[in-house]
């Protein structure tokens, strides 16, 4: 019998003999550094196809091509249709085969590195979900270029595997987040509150008169702004003030104390520890790396006078 940290794997290899399997072995780099391949491949299955599989340190992307599979996991059942894409954690129980009297063609890729888990843990934030990928012709492009780039290693294959993969695993984060928030019905109090945040940041904003605006009480206001936000409407509010700042920080001759003034601080100490504190660096320090001092303004508007007169 086996037990929760006993390696699991079963299947049934019945695929056609066009199908492609690679395997990879990254290098010491490439496992500090990168995302990495540690299978992928092209499969036209037929049934009775399947695999199933517990306790492997892998990630798992699956896109199906044509026909039609079956994925359980966490304890549900899901179809894979044409266009369906699942990315799961293999150290969970999870099995998938082809639908009887069907065929079930999919490019696969099993994948690992340093940001797997947080991708993944990113990805299921709000649970678990089959994609219906929009853009299908680009996501069935970036899969067949990191097997066609693993096919011949170079000396480049692995910083460019990790680059492919850091582009997958971003589209579907960026896809499942918005198909999730809009699948959320998010109440209207929670919308208005954050319109009316962004309307009066600069401003003091109690809590209690924003959630007696709202009709609210103010512990239900804090908890579900928390739900559906992500963070509370304090650091909401304080996030749209840093934000301000480093506009005003970068395109403005403001002082630093005209600054957090304008974003609604009355104390300057304040402001530069909420400033550190979040991008780990002084207001000073970040106005110095983004943007040019006055010798260097002055000589680039040097230059552009001294090409504007060439071109007279």
């Amino acid at each position: 019998m086996e037990t929760e940290e006993n390696y699991l794997e079963r299947a049934s290899y019945t695929w056609s003999e066009d199908s492609i399997r690679l395997f990879a072995t990254p290098s010491r780099t490439a496992r500090g550094l990168f995302f990495y391949m540690q299978e992928a491949g092209y499969f036209k299955t037929v049934w009775p196809y399947f695999t199933e599989r517990a306790n492997l340190n892998s990630f798992l992307v699956v896109c199906t091509l044509s026909g039609e599979g079956r994925l359980q996991y966490e304890g549900r059942e899901y179809a894979l249709l044409e266009g369906s894409l699942f990315f799961i954690h293999c150290m969970k129980h999870h099995e998938y085969h082809t639908v009887k009297g069907k065929n079930w063609e999919f490019l696969w890729l099993h994948l690992n590195g340093m940001n797997a888990l947080g991708y993944y843990e990113k990805f299921v934030k709000n649970g678990f979900r089959i994609l219906d990928i929009r853009e299908k012709e680009l996501t069935e492009q970036t899969l067949r270029k990191i097997i066609a780039i693993n096919q011949k290693r170079e000396l480049t294959t692995e910083v460019r595997t990790s680059g492919l993969i850091g582009t997958l695993l971003t589209e579907l984060i960026v896809q499942n987040t918005a198909e999730s928030r809009q699948a959320i019905l998010i109440p209207e109090f929670v919308r208005a509150a954050e319109k009316y945040l962004e309307q009066h940041f600069r401003e003091k904003v109690p809590l209690q008169e924003l959630a007696d605006m709202l009709h609210v009480d103010r512990f239900y206001l804090i908890k579900e702004f928390g739900r559906y936000v992500g963070i509370s409407p304090h650091e909401y509010q304080i996030e749209l003030r840093i934000s301000y700042a480093k506009e005003l920080l970068k395109y403005s001759d403001l002082s630093v104390n005209e600054i957090a003034y304008a974003c609604g601080m009355n104390q300057t100490s304040h402001f530069i520890s909420l400033f550190r504190e979040r991008e780990h660096s002084t207001p000073a320090r970040f106005r110095k790396e983004w943007r040019p001092g006055p010798a260097e303004r002055g000589g680039r508007e040097a230059e552009g006078r001294s090409c504007r007169r060439a071109g007279e």
